[in-house]
């Protein structure tokens, strides 16, 4: 008989039913989901020193409900009025429809994509290329959404409205996995900032997007699987390639 498999996964575990659940059931492997970091909203302070004044731009981009929440707290933190005439671009129909629990979502202009860098870029389409974007941003300034919008010409500045704040996770015995899920270079920075002398001996690591990779390929660390690709769009894709070697 085949040895279990053990997967850990640097996320909370989905709502049920989890799309994981078939690939368990199917390979008997165990997958345990334990963040390695948890987002904060910057401090007003924090978010000062970037020095960046909201009232100068007439578009906002956001990639995330967690990014939107943390926005329009710093907003009425620093008395900052958004104007009707705001509008707003967003990665997913998902992310756009949340909006609807800070502002009147139909009486605002709201665009979104399909999840990809280039579907936001093209949401934005001729009409709008004159706007001066603001970028919203978690963890990191660099990020998929703000390299595509520095490929193009318009006027976009990226902020950080989130912080990762790395987990204790030094109690997990990371080498009795056979293999671990990252999503975000913060999980490498929680890694080492948990295990500085971490050695990746016969772990696989899967990752899901390009900052990931880079963040662990900086620490000499290979990756066994890499998503996103047109083979393997989503980490279950990932996981049960994996499993099924």
């Amino acid at each position: 008989m085949a040895e279990q498999k053990r997967i850990l996964i640097s996320q909370k575990a989905s709502a049920a039913p989890s799309p994981y659940t078939p690939l368990i059931e199917h390979s008997g492997a165990q997958i345990d989901f334990i963040p390695f970091f948890r987002n904060e909203a910057l401090s007003s302070r924090e978010f000062r020193s970037q020095r960046i004044s909201i009232a100068d731009y007439t578009a906002i981009v956001f990639s995330s409900r967690t990014v939107i929440d943390a926005f329009f707290s710093l907003c009425e933190e620093l008395r900052v009025k958004i104007p009707e005439t705001m509008k707003y671009f967003c990665s997913t129909e998902n992310v756009a429809f949340y909006l609807q629990k800070h502002i009147v979502y139909r009486k605002r202009k709201i665009f979104y994509g399909t999840g990809t860098p280039d579907s936001l870029i093209a949401s934005i389409g001729p009409r709008h290329t004159g706007e001066k974007f603001l970028i919203a941003t978690a963890g990191s300034i660099n990020t998929d959404i703000t390299r595509a919008f520095a490929a193009t010409q318009m006027d976009a500045t990226p902020a950080m409205f989130v912080k990762p704040v790395s987990e204790d996770i030094k109690s997990l015995d990371l080498h009795s996995y056979d293999a671990l899920v990252l999503s975000s270079s913060s999980d490498v920075a929680s890694l080492y900032e948990n295990f500085p002398d971490f050695q990746q001996g016969d772990i696989r690591f899967i990752t899901f997007g390009r900052s990931v990779v880079k963040a662990l390929e900086e620490k000499g660390l290979s990756v066994e699987i890499a998503a996103p690709t047109p083979q393997i769009p989503s980490i279950v894709k990932a996981v049960e390639i994996f499993l099924s070697k």
